[in-house]
Protein backbone atom coordinates (compact mmCIF):
# COMPACT_ATOMS: atom_id res chain seq x y z
CA UNK A 1 0.00 0.00 0.00
CA UNK A 2 1.34 3.39 -1.01
CA UNK A 3 1.37 6.09 1.70
CA UNK A 4 0.40 9.59 0.47
CA UNK A 5 2.31 12.21 2.47
CA UNK A 6 0.51 15.09 0.70
CA UNK A 7 -3.02 13.94 1.48
CA UNK A 8 -5.08 17.04 2.44
CA UNK A 9 -6.11 15.51 5.75
CA UNK A 10 -2.48 14.96 6.74
CA UNK A 11 -1.46 18.55 5.82
CA UNK A 12 -4.01 20.29 8.06
CA UNK A 13 -1.89 20.06 11.25
CA UNK A 14 1.19 21.34 9.38
CA UNK A 15 -0.71 24.27 7.85
CA UNK A 16 -2.23 25.09 11.23
CA UNK A 17 1.14 25.03 12.99
CA UNK A 18 2.74 27.15 10.25
CA UNK A 19 -0.02 29.75 10.44
CA UNK A 20 0.41 30.00 14.23
CA UNK A 21 4.16 30.54 13.84
CA UNK A 22 3.72 33.20 11.15
CA UNK A 23 0.96 34.96 13.06
CA UNK A 24 3.12 34.95 16.15
CA UNK A 25 5.97 36.57 14.23
CA UNK A 26 3.77 39.30 12.83
CA UNK A 27 2.11 39.98 16.18
CA UNK A 28 5.56 40.30 17.76
CA UNK A 29 6.29 43.28 15.46
CA UNK A 30 8.59 41.40 13.14
CA UNK A 31 6.74 42.05 9.89
CA UNK A 32 8.74 42.25 6.71
CA UNK A 33 9.22 45.73 5.20
CA UNK A 34 7.57 46.72 1.92
CA UNK A 35 10.80 46.92 -0.07
CA UNK A 36 9.05 46.67 -3.41
CA UNK A 37 7.43 50.08 -3.05
CA UNK A 38 10.15 51.71 -0.95
CA UNK A 39 11.81 54.74 -2.55
CA UNK A 40 15.26 54.04 -3.97
CA UNK A 41 18.12 55.84 -2.24
CA UNK A 42 18.91 59.08 -4.01
CA UNK A 43 15.71 59.10 -6.05
CA UNK A 44 13.05 59.86 -3.47
CA UNK A 45 13.08 63.64 -3.79
CA UNK A 46 13.55 64.36 -7.47
CA UNK A 47 12.22 67.85 -8.09
CA UNK A 48 10.02 68.48 -11.12
CA UNK A 49 11.97 70.37 -13.77
CA UNK A 50 15.34 69.30 -12.34
CA UNK A 51 18.27 67.85 -14.21
CA UNK A 52 17.79 64.62 -12.25
CA UNK A 53 14.20 64.36 -13.46
CA UNK A 54 15.36 64.84 -17.05
CA UNK A 55 18.07 62.19 -16.79
CA UNK A 56 15.97 59.58 -14.99
CA UNK A 57 12.45 60.10 -16.35
CA UNK A 58 13.12 61.42 -19.85
CA UNK A 59 16.52 60.10 -20.90
CA UNK A 60 19.38 62.00 -22.43
CA UNK A 61 21.07 59.47 -24.74
CA UNK A 62 20.20 58.77 -28.35
CA UNK A 63 21.98 56.00 -30.24
CA UNK A 64 22.82 55.71 -33.94
CA UNK A 65 23.63 52.97 -36.40
CA UNK A 66 27.20 52.58 -37.57
CA UNK A 67 28.24 55.30 -40.02
CA UNK A 68 24.86 57.03 -39.79
CA UNK A 69 23.44 60.30 -38.52
CA UNK A 70 19.85 59.23 -39.32
CA UNK A 71 17.48 59.40 -36.36
CA UNK A 72 15.81 56.02 -35.85
CA UNK A 73 12.17 55.51 -34.88
CA UNK A 74 13.30 54.49 -31.39
CA UNK A 75 15.40 57.65 -31.10
CA UNK A 76 12.41 59.73 -32.21
CA UNK A 77 10.47 58.48 -29.18
CA UNK A 78 13.24 59.68 -26.88
CA UNK A 79 13.44 63.01 -28.71
CA UNK A 80 9.63 63.40 -28.40
CA UNK A 81 9.97 62.99 -24.62
CA UNK A 82 12.92 65.36 -24.48
CA UNK A 83 11.10 68.02 -26.49
CA UNK A 84 7.97 67.77 -24.36
CA UNK A 85 10.04 68.16 -21.18
CA UNK A 86 12.19 71.00 -22.58
CA UNK A 87 9.10 72.89 -23.77
CA UNK A 88 7.73 72.73 -20.20
CA UNK A 89 11.06 73.61 -18.58
CA UNK A 90 12.26 76.59 -20.58
CA UNK A 91 14.85 77.76 -18.05
CA UNK A 92 17.32 75.15 -19.31
CA UNK A 93 19.83 75.61 -22.11
CA UNK A 94 20.81 72.45 -23.97
CA UNK A 95 24.25 71.31 -25.09
CA UNK A 96 23.87 68.48 -27.60
CA UNK A 97 27.03 66.40 -27.57
CA UNK A 98 27.69 64.15 -30.54
CA UNK A 99 29.99 61.13 -30.29
CA UNK A 100 31.27 58.54 -32.74
CA UNK A 101 33.11 55.23 -32.84
CA UNK A 102 32.81 54.31 -36.48
CA UNK A 103 35.27 53.32 -39.20
CA UNK A 104 37.20 56.28 -40.58
CA UNK A 105 39.68 58.98 -39.73
CA UNK A 106 39.55 61.20 -36.68
CA UNK A 107 38.29 64.03 -38.88
CA UNK A 108 35.52 61.81 -40.25
CA UNK A 109 34.55 60.84 -36.68
CA UNK A 110 34.33 64.51 -35.65
CA UNK A 111 32.20 65.30 -38.70
CA UNK A 112 29.86 62.35 -38.10
CA UNK A 113 29.47 63.18 -34.41
CA UNK A 114 28.56 66.78 -35.32
CA UNK A 115 26.06 65.54 -37.92
CA UNK A 116 24.45 63.35 -35.27
CA UNK A 117 24.17 66.31 -32.92
CA UNK A 118 22.74 68.47 -35.71
CA UNK A 119 20.13 65.79 -36.49
CA UNK A 120 18.99 65.70 -32.85
CA UNK A 121 18.92 69.49 -32.67
CA UNK A 122 16.83 69.70 -35.84
CA UNK A 123 14.40 67.13 -34.44
CA UNK A 124 14.06 69.07 -31.16
CA UNK A 125 13.48 72.34 -33.03
CA UNK A 126 10.89 70.62 -35.25
CA UNK A 127 9.08 69.67 -32.03
CA UNK A 128 8.95 73.26 -30.81
CA UNK A 129 12.14 73.68 -28.74
CA UNK A 130 13.61 77.18 -29.25
CA UNK A 131 16.76 76.90 -31.39
CA UNK A 132 18.34 79.75 -29.41
CA UNK A 133 18.53 77.47 -26.34
CA UNK A 134 20.44 74.73 -28.20
CA UNK A 135 23.94 74.17 -29.48
CA UNK A 136 25.91 71.22 -30.81
CA UNK A 137 29.43 70.07 -30.09
CA UNK A 138 30.84 67.08 -31.96
CA UNK A 139 33.48 65.20 -29.98
CA UNK A 140 34.25 62.41 -32.42
CA UNK A 141 36.11 59.72 -30.48
CA UNK A 142 37.41 62.06 -27.74
CA UNK A 143 35.03 60.86 -25.00
CA UNK A 144 34.47 57.12 -25.38
CA UNK A 145 32.45 54.90 -23.09
CA UNK A 146 35.11 52.66 -21.59
CA UNK A 147 33.45 50.38 -19.06
CA UNK A 148 32.46 47.61 -21.49
CA UNK A 149 33.85 45.18 -24.04
CA UNK A 150 35.04 46.58 -27.37
CA UNK A 151 31.96 45.71 -29.44
CA UNK A 152 29.50 46.98 -26.82
CA UNK A 153 31.52 50.15 -26.29
CA UNK A 154 31.57 50.88 -30.01
CA UNK A 155 27.78 50.80 -30.22
CA UNK A 156 27.46 52.93 -27.06
CA UNK A 157 29.90 55.46 -28.49
CA UNK A 158 27.62 56.05 -31.49
CA UNK A 159 25.49 58.43 -29.50
CA UNK A 160 24.28 61.91 -28.77
CA UNK A 161 23.98 63.06 -25.19
CA UNK A 162 21.54 65.89 -24.47
CA UNK A 163 22.91 67.82 -21.50
CA UNK A 164 21.13 70.56 -19.60
CA UNK A 165 23.06 73.74 -18.86
CA UNK A 166 22.34 76.91 -16.90
CA UNK A 167 24.59 78.99 -19.17
CA UNK A 168 26.30 78.76 -22.53
CA UNK A 169 29.83 77.38 -22.56
CA UNK A 170 32.67 78.32 -24.91
CA UNK A 171 31.53 75.82 -27.56
CA UNK A 172 28.19 77.62 -27.99
CA UNK A 173 27.96 79.85 -31.07
CA UNK A 174 25.81 82.19 -28.97
CA UNK A 175 28.95 83.00 -26.95
CA UNK A 176 31.00 84.07 -29.97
Amino acid sequence: MKFNYWHPGRMAPVVCALSIVLTGCNSAGLSSPDVTNAPADGFANIAPGSEEEFIINVGRRIYFSEGSAAVSDEAKMTIDNQAEWLNKNTKWLVKIQGHADDPGSETAQKTLSTQRGDAVMAALVQRGVDRNRLWVKGYGIERPVTDCDELTCQSQNRRVVVNLREEFDDSAPQRR
